[in-house]
């Protein structure tokens, strides 16, 4: 894990947590190490590995382990599989995945002011906007770098936190405006095998 990046997190405390874990089934097939080493009580995970034939079994493993540590988990995608596992739900560019509307923590994806605002109507409370730099995730992609996420975050409706993703670490996050940065996401950082 990225020490640098685990200092800024966990800095202060804060109602959402400040450092979230994104599970990934190319770049991090197994989350269930990562997830295990992340500060007790101050930090979230979101379990997407959407083309894991196992996704429930893993679901069960991670709402197990969050409990045990006091980590949040939200779900990302499938509602059902939330409502299950007590479990929040991360939508996709503010898009609601079903009928079912479970409780817990509601948290989204964005790429664009529009995005953000969907997020909000959806009742999301924290909106991860991405990639803020460039990423393994979307290799290619030049990412909207720290001048254009940090016009972008100005585009949040209100009540709405914004949170990075994409190329966040130890070094990354600093770039990134004090002011809007409510939280970060990040995969390789926040991996139990990745070392400063």
């Amino acid at each position: 894990m990225d020490g640098q990046l685990l200092a800024w997190g966990l800095r202060r405390r804060a109602p959402i947590p400040r450092l979230w874990l994104f599970t990934d089934d190319r770049r991090l097939p197994d989350p269930r190490p990562s997830v295990a080493a992340l500060p007790r009580g101050r930090a979230g995970v979101v379990l997407r590995h959407d083309g894991d034939p196992d996704r429930a079994s893993l679901a069960r493993d991670l709402a197990r382990l969050c409990r045990e540590r006091r980590l949040l988990l939200v779900i990302a995608g499938d509602v059902r599989l939330a409502a299950r596992h007590g479990a929040g739900v991360h939508l996709r560019g503010g898009r609601w995945p079903g009928p079912v509307r479970p409780r817990g923590l509601v948290t989204s994806s964005a790429h664009a002011a529009a995005d953000l605002r969907k997020a909000k109507q959806a009742g999301a409370a924290m909106a991860f906007l991405s990639p803020a730099f460039p990423t393994e995730s979307h290799r290619g992609s030049p990412g909207l770098g720290a001048v254009r996420w940090s016009a972008l975050t100005r585009q949040a409706p209100p009540g709405l936190a914004v949170a990075a993703l994409g190329g966040i670490d130890g070094r990354s996050v600093r770039r990134l405006p004090v002011r809007s940065l409510r939280a970060v996401g990040a995969i390789g950082a926040l991996s139990a095998g990745e070392a400063d």
